[in-house]
């Protein structure tokens, strides 16, 4: 395994060119494909395909993109993981290459959205429960609105995005590919209607992102 760069020379071949990033260096841990064995499709996230995999006897969860306007999403995804580490923060392994995918590690438990609205029949849980999982997001969001010399704010704070590991006791934020660090101007609006802050409906051309972006949710 290898450090590998985005930006890094002229003989980068085209798989290496799909994650160039204009004046951004990515550093991230470069795996072999051939070292992965795909077991089965197990949902989707802001951009492409996320399968449960085998990677040095290891489940690992793999996320490939499908096609060429996915490429952005993955680019954001690949940069803001790398940044971070925290035990609620879904983390990255490092990524191949040819394909082009994120491999990151696996939550047996699914998504929180599942375990309260998909699974049937539901699991059991009591409030101490959810207030654990509250709590946990809430340090997840807390440390990412922290982060040196840039806050990140996600932008995509759900129930779906949110995965449990642990027998449900550990929660871990995933899905990065909406996210931009504190200085970043909106464009247009990112994440999903049903958990997007208020300010950020508002029609006007450019917009500065604010961390409380990134707690509404909660009072969903």
């Amino acid at each position: 395994m290898s450090t590998a760069s985005a930006a890094s020379s002229s003989s980068s071949s085209s798989a290496g060119e799909m994650i160039e990033a204009p004046s951004q260096v990515l550093n991230f841990e470069e795996i072999d494909y051939k070292e992965i064995e795909v077991e089965e499709v197990v949902g989707r996230g802001a951009f492409g395909v996320v399968c449960k995999a085998k990677w040095r006897a290891k489940d690992v969860a793999i996320k490939q993109i499908e096609s060429e306007s996915e490429r952005k999403a993955f680019i954001v995804e690949l940069r803001q993981l790398s940044r971070v580490n925290h035990p609620n923060i879904v983390k990255l392994y490092g990524a191949c290459l040819n394909p082009v995918c994120l491999v990151m590690e696996y939550a047996e438990g699914g998504s929180l959205y599942n375990v309260l609205h998909g699974a049937e029949p539901l699991p059991y849980y009591t409030a101490a429960h959810a207030m654990s999982w509250c709590l946990q997001c809430s340090q997840g969001v807390a440390y990412l609105h922290s982060m040196q010399p840039k806050a990140l704010i996600h932008r995509d704070l759900k129930p779906p995005n949110l995965l449990l590991v642990a027998g449900g006791t550990v929660l871990k934020i995933c899905d990065f590919g909406t996210a931009c660090d504190i200085q970043t101007h909106m464009t247009n609006n990112k994440g999903s209607a049903a958990w997007m802050a208020p300010e950020v409906f508002e029609v006007i051309t450019v917009k500065n992102v604010t961390s409380s972006a990134g707690v509404l949710f909660f009072g969903k």
